[in-house]
């Protein structure tokens, strides 16, 4: 199951999400997304647990909560719409 966690501290770190999310199962991957140029945190990132129902815990009990000062929003991560292509 893919997650997305948004309005993270910008200080936060891979480690400390992947933590967060290990309270509930079994995490695979942990991705915070950076701007490309600063290389500053956006905010948000997304988690994949191996097993659904610990991914749906982890979003019940973690959406709204206060984590590094910050009230997390937590969800299903949506499939990324394909961008229609540029003809210039």
């Amino acid at each position: 199951m893919n997650i997305y966690v948004g309005n993270l501290s910008y200080g936060m770190t891979t480690e400390d999400l992947q933590e967060l999310f290990e309270g509930y199962g079994s995490v695979k991957n942990t991705n915070i997304i950076n701007d490309r140029e600063t290389g500053r945190s956006k905010g948000f990132g997304f988690i994949e647990m191996t097993e659904a129902s610990e991914g749906e815990k982890a979003i019940q009990e973690l959406d709204g909560k206060d984590f590094m000062g910050r009230n997390l929003k937590v969800n299903q991560a949506r499939e990324r719409e394909e961008r229609p292509k540029r003809s210039w």
